[in-house]
């Protein structure tokens, strides 16, 4: 079973059987659910929505059906085609359209798709909003219009360019200064959107772009999650090219990784980590990520007299207390840059800008930048446990133990020691806590969770 239905959209493998893999079946219900709660909540009769996709092979079709059924509703659908999640988030507004379907799995391998639904302002639809297309979905609570009264479909292919103009208009990116480097980049795009949109704007910025896997044909030539060991060809070719860095995107253009001139990992911890430090020189304020993200955004925040807070994974949280705290700059650990001055979402292209801006203010390479800032490394563990376990109660266990340490439980629970951390959260599918550890060493941060691992089997 491959379908898996959560508050932000509905993801699976194609082909298969209904309701056990993202078939037509499944993206119809799905996209009329999504279409009805839409007209359930606005006082409106004309409704709009955008939508776009990613380059993987099933777009074309799911695109098909999600745009029909809306159009079987009674909604009128603008299609951005190939697209990026930053550029669909952003034409919602542009548009003065109701919301927004981005259909991509993101980083997930060819096989799977997804439909992520955003309201009226390109956000993706909070918890509670979510819940109820789910129930309408279970429900298949759908009335579809009558034939004078189906919905109008219209193609638009000018949002990069409006994506890529809104971007060289910020204050915060200087382009004159990025123009004077002549900056050579290597950019893998892993045969996805990234590979027709980042080219534009990096040309904009008087970048020489080599190219690899940047056709759009979405025949992923590795694993598209953009990962150390995914990514031995770019780190060569930026070798082999004496390129001045690499740029890595995922299929939908919302995770950013960089490489340094010797072909390294700048790491992707450190994306958020380096355009925070350059925005926060420039306005002092609040930076904002993830309870599984680096503990090294928080120390740039303090260092640059600003201030720093973490919301419970997941992107929604982090644009809910980015909003509540009216931070300067957010994300995730993953690759993830939100910036408020331009939209509420995490965007691949609006991050490639400024830290080209840093890179080029700060004069230094990008292995020299890299140096500036703390080094932490990750660990990523589980446990699995019998289904007889109550994991929440298991949790409260291990938040007594650790009560003499800084503790929050926001999403799940996060032991801040002195010089590491350790961050375990439970599965919602399966009877699995996910273990996350940070430290000054790689051995550290796995031992950290195997200490951790030995903890909780003392605990049960």
């Amino acid at each position: 079973m491959s379908l898996i239905k959560s508050i932000s959209g509905i993801r699976g493998t194609i082909g298969g059987k209904v309701n056990d893999n993202l078939t037509p079946l499944d993206i119809v219900k799905f996209a009329s659910a999504f279409g009805t709660w839409l007209q359930n909540n606005k006082n409106k009769k004309d409704l709009t929505l955008v939508i776009g996709r990613d380059a993987r092979i099933s777009g074309q079709m799911v695109s098909s059906l999600v745009a029909s059924t809306l159009q079987g509703l009674g909604i009128n659908v603008v299609d951005l085609g190939l697209s990026t999640t930053p550029t669909v988030e952003i034409m919602v507004p542009e548009l003065k359209a109701d919301g927004g379907i981005i259909l991509t799995a993101s980083h997930n391998p060819k096989q799977w798709n997804a439909l992520k639904l955003l309201n009226d302002k390109g956000e993706f639809i909070s918890g509670e909003d979510g819940a109820e297309v789910l129930t309408l979905a279970e429900n298949e609570d759908f009335c579809y219009a009558e034939v004078d009264d189906l919905g109008k479909y219209e193609t638009r292919h000018d949002a990069f360019d409006i994506h890529i103009k809104q971007i060289l208009d910020l204050p915060t990116v200087d382009v004159e200064a990025i123009k004077a480097k002549k900056f050579k980049v290597v950019l893998d795009a892993v045969n996805s959107t990234g590979g027709i949109s980042i080219p534009p704007l990096l040309e904009k910025l008087g970048v020489e772009v080599v190219k690899l896997y940047c056709e759009p044909t979405g025949q992923f030539p590795h694993n598209p999650e953009p990962l150390q060991e995914h990514l031995g060809d770019i780190c060569e070719l930026v070798i082999k090219e004496k390129a001045d860095l690499g740029i890595v995107v995922d299929p939908d253009v919302d995770r950013l990784a960089f490489i340094d001139e010797k072909g390294e990992m700048f790491g992707e911890e450190y994306t958020l980590v380096a355009v925070a430090d350059y925005l926060l020189k420039n306005k002092k304020g609040v930076a904002i990520s993830n309870l599984s993200s680096s503990r090294a955004l928080r120390d740039v925040a303090k260092n640059l007299d600003s201030e720093y807070f973490a919301s419970a994974v997941g992107e929604v949280n982090v644009v809910t207390l980015m909003k509540e705290k009216n931070a300067v700059i957010g994300g995730e650990g993953n690759g993830g840059i939100i910036y408020p001055e331009l939209h509420y979402g995490r965007d691949s292209l609006v991050g490639i800008a400024l830290f080209l801006t840093h890179l080029a203010k700060e004069n230094k390479t990008v292995s020299e930048l890299r140096a500036t800032y703390p080094s932490y490394f990750m660990g990523k563990k589980k446990i699995e446990l019998t289904r007889d376990i109550h994991v929440d109660a298991l949790l409260t266990k291990v938040q007594e133990e650790y009560k003499n340490e800084e503790i929050s439980t926001v999403d799940g629970v996060k032991i801040d020691f002195p010089k590491n951390w350790v961050h375990l959260r439970k599965s919602n599918t399966e009877p699995i806590i996910r273990i996350y550890t940070e430290a000054f060493s790689q051995e550290e941060a796995d031992k950290l969770g195997d200490d951790m691992i030995a903890k909780i089997r003392s605990l049960i």
